[in-house]
């Protein structure tokens, strides 16, 4: 058997990128509050909002939006190193075939309609391979991250694409309300795979400092 290589450094860097992301994610929040505020003030008193004042909201929106942008992607590369790792770990533990090749480990996540459900088989046979624990004991933790993360991702699509490309006051203030929610949505989301890095790096390092010690 392969010897299982050290996990634990590069679920630091996953975890940290998460965090980022949450912290970000937060701030945009808060920024999304002011700027819906600002559109309800122009809606109710158009006069008592300067242009100025909707042109700074606009920039500091786009801005935000790029660095959102930036440190998912970031996180994102992080998280698909880490997954990559451990699914070579958990190809030298698991009995079983794995449901998906590793080229599915990063098109899986773009190709449409497959996205909604082949990253989770993924992790799935990751967390079963590396879990040296009976069935029975399989956690809900994947079935919670994944549920969090589709309804992100269909939400920002509707925010993204529909409401916040209208040219209509009202519905602008609306999709910055909407975004707020979506990112406690988002901070849920990234904390549960946070605590699915967490779960199948514990179990891997366990399995191989056990290895490690067989003569």
């Amino acid at each position: 058997m392969h010897p299982l290589r050290p996990v634990r450094a590069m679920a630091a860097f996953a975890l940290a990128a998460l965090g980022l992301d949450s912290l970000v994610g937060i701030g945009a929040a808060w920024i999304d509050l002011q700027r819906g505020a600002l559109i309800d003030r122009y809606v109710t008193d158009p006069d008592s909002v300067r242009v100025t004042e909707l042109e700074a909201s606009d920039l500091t929106n786009y801005g935000v939006g790029i660095t959102q942008i930036a440190v998912y992607l970031v996180a994102a590369l992080l998280f698909l190193r880490w997954l990559y790792r451990v699914r070579a770990n958990a190809e030298i533990l698991s009995l079983e075939p794995h449901r998906h090749n590793r080229a599915w480990m990063t098109f899986g996540w773009f190709v449409p309609v497959i996205c909604f459900w082949f990253p989770k088989q993924i992790v799935d046979d990751i967390w079963n391979a590396s879990d040296d624990r009976p069935p029975q004991y399989r956690s809900g933790l994947v079935w919670a991250w994944w549920v969090a993360w589709v309804i992100v991702v269909v939400g920002n699509t509707v925010v993204g694409r529909v409401l916040a490309r209208s040219d209509d006051a009202a519905t602008l203030a609306m999709a910055a309300r909407l975004d707020v929610a979506l990112v406690a949505v988002t901070v849920a989301a990234a904390g549960l795979a946070a605590a699915v890095v967490w779960k199948i790096t514990g179990f891997q390092e366990a399995r191989r400092t056990s290895l490690a010690r067989v003569p």
